[in-house]
């Protein structure tokens, strides 16, 4: 049974699966197997992406994982005993049928009180930046890995757990087909990763004219654009300034790094409204999922400012744009009210990012941190408002 009752249904807006080690292989043409390999390295299992080991998940099997919620008090009050993140972490637990498999996570969301989810995947985050000098392979690795989706997760699941694929843009005339095929079979809403798109010429933004052949696909398609936190290739600049090369490591802290966390999204956000995509397109709908709400005032005081300086950069009021269309899932220890006065309440949407550390053992708490709202406003948050997107 859940911790307690509601009054209204749940619909989570980040929860996450955990990948098998067949996910990102077990489609993969055979011309393409030698891209992503699986090694030992000194006892422990690592992925290896065209021979290069990577790090950015330190386990990447999920055979061993940090419990849900293992950093609820690292957010709640810091870490003024400066702790390292295993012992933050605390004792790691097996890998249950539930991160795996949809039916016993359904049987799980039951447990937990969610009605329904979006479900995302986690160690698909590393794939693009990591292959961004070859287009034709992320958009062969994308595929193969929604496949998998596909194949076991499904993309709408009992119509109470929508997995997202991801859909990669280097080569727009393959995001399109890629878009088609999950849509025929089911896709509600698709990942695409906040970041420069990589391309044969270098990279550019998704916002600029030469997409809109593929956003005015996602328009009538009706779905959800999910702008998940990713590997978004942001270690390139701060690896300019500390003077070394690395990857990003998501488990690794660096206080430099943590400054300029939010770029990404700010970048991604600014971009569709400045490059004027969600102007020539006023019916997608973008939801912005596990990237906090820290950024959002800033940005919208950056844009007003921009506009009243230079108004013919713009279509229409920037601000305007940005409340029309970016919907937030704010983290459970934001202030959801004072969010719900920048953007509207219909734009804040409950996300618990379940089971990861970073996010809450128990989803339905998130409702305690919505003291300052109306019974009303609750239900929109806890799952209204990502309904009406899903459902439309």
């Amino acid at each position: 049974m859940p911790s307690r009752e509601l009054a209204y249904p749940l619909f989570d807006a980040d929860n996450h699966l955990y990948e098998t080690q067949e996910a990102l292989t077990k489609y993969l043409p055979e011309e393409y197997r030698g891209a992503i390999q699986y090694v030992n390295v000194g006892g422990r299992t690592k992925i290896a992406i065209r021979g290069q080991i990577s790090e950015y998940i330190p386990n990447p099997t999920f055979e061993v994982v940090a419990r849900p919620g293992a950093m609820e008090e690292y957010f709640r009050v810091g870490n003024p005993d400066g702790k390292t993140r295993r012992e933050i972490f605390g004792e790691p637990m097996r890998s249950i049928p539930a991160f795996h498999e949809p039916a016993p996570r359904l049987r799980l969301m039951d447990e937990l009180g969610i009605q329904r989810s979006l479900m995302f995947p986690t160690l698909a985050s590393l794939i693009e930046e990591r292959m961004k000098d070859d287009p034709e392979l992320i958009h062969v690795v994308i595929h193969s890995l929604n496949q998998w989706l596909h194949d076991t997760w499904g993309f709408t699941y009992k119509d109470r757990i929508f997995t997202v694929p991801v859909i990669t843009l280097p080569i727009i005339e393959k995001a399109i087909e890629e878009l088609n095929w999950v849509v025929e079979r089911g896709a509600r809403a698709i990942l695409i990763r906040p970041a420069p798109v990589p391309g044969f010429g270098g990279t550019r933004s998704f916002a600029l004219p030469e997409f809109d052949p593929f956003w005015k696909r996602v328009v009538e398609t009706g779905v959800l654009v999910a702008l998940h936190s990713s590997d978004s290739g942001y270690s390139n600049y701060a690896n300019d300034w500390e003077g070394r090369r690395r990857e990003f490591l998501p488990f690794k802290p660096n206080a430099f790094r943590q400054i300029n966390e939010w770029r990404p999204i700010e970048d991604a956000v600014s971009s569709l409204i400045c490059h004027g995509a969600l102007s020539r397109f006023p019916e997608l709908k973008v939801a912005v999922i596990e990237n906090g709400a820290s950024w959002v005032e800033p940005l919208l005081s950056r844009l007003a400012d921009v506009h009243k300086k230079m108004p013919h950069e713009f279509r229409e009021n920037p601000v305007d744009v940005f409340q029309r269309h970016i919907h937030i899932s704010p983290f459970w220890e934001e202030d959801m009210a004072a969010l719900g006065n920048l953007i509207g309440i219909e734009r804040v949407l409950f996300g618990s990012d379940y089971p990861h550390p970073e996010g809450l053992a128990d989803p339905v708490t998130y409702v305690d941190h919505l003291p300052k709202l109306s019974e009303e406003d609750k239900a929109k948050v806890m799952g209204g408002n990502l309904a009406r997107l899903i459902d439309a």
